[in-house]
């Protein structure tokens, strides 16, 4: 079992890191992000990063996502444990993430003397709007806005498909319908849509 568990692992964060990890196999890991917490009293244990690298995930997934009304954010969905999960699975994936946390905190001490972690709110969002747009790419930013594009991309994948993410886009699964009816706005749309409207 602990095998299949890490071949899973280790094909997921391939898969990821080609940009080609389907729903069904992030499922599998948040499955397993719930299996490794249930086992240790809810707490989530991480396998790659240490607490600090921890830390600074699940902060920066609550600005990538943050929580809003009665929806949670990224890190309570999940996004951290789904991270360090892929991470362990693969020395690349979790080379993209140390360097990445790294660079984080290298920068945020330069600037305000406090790691990304302790940082004040208004400093943590300066930079990561400084990172998040490549037209600031310099040889000095480059490496943190090529980070925290994937770093924006894995935590919106990880939170869309937790238990929260689908129910956040209300996504019901395949449920039987006795009568199916086309949307009015639908039909009107394809009928302004089509060639052959005036004919």
């Amino acid at each position: 079992m602990e095998s299949t568990r890490r071949e899973l692992l280790r094909n997921a964060a391939a898969a990821a890191l080609l940009g080609q990890l389907s729903a069904e196999a992030m499922q599998h890991v948040h499955e397993h992000a719930a299996e490794a917490k249930k086992q240790t009293a809810g707490v989530y244990k991480p396998k790659a990063l240490n607490a600090h690298e921890y830390q600074t995930v699940t902060k920066l997934a609550d600005l990538i996502m943050p929580p809003e009304g009665a929806e949670s954010g990224a890190a309570a969905a999940g996004a951290p444990e789904f991270i360090d999960l892929l991470c362990s699975g693969s020395d690349r994936m979790a080379q993209i993430w140390l360097g990445g946390l790294a660079w984080l905190d290298d920068q945020s001490l330069k600037r305000y003397e406090a790691t990304f972690v302790a940082a004040k709110p208004a400093q943590q969002t300066e930079l990561l709007d400084l990172i998040a747009y490549r037209r600031n790419d310099t040889p000095k930013t480059g490496p943190g806005i090529r980070f925290f594009d994937w770093a924006r991309r894995m935590v919106v994948d990880a939170y869309f498909t937790s238990p929260a993410g689908v129910k956040a886009l209300g996504y019901k699964g395949n449920v039987g319908m006795q009568v199916f009816q086309v949307p009015q706005e639908a039909i009107t749309y394809a009928i302004s849509r089509s060639p052959f409207k005036d004919a």
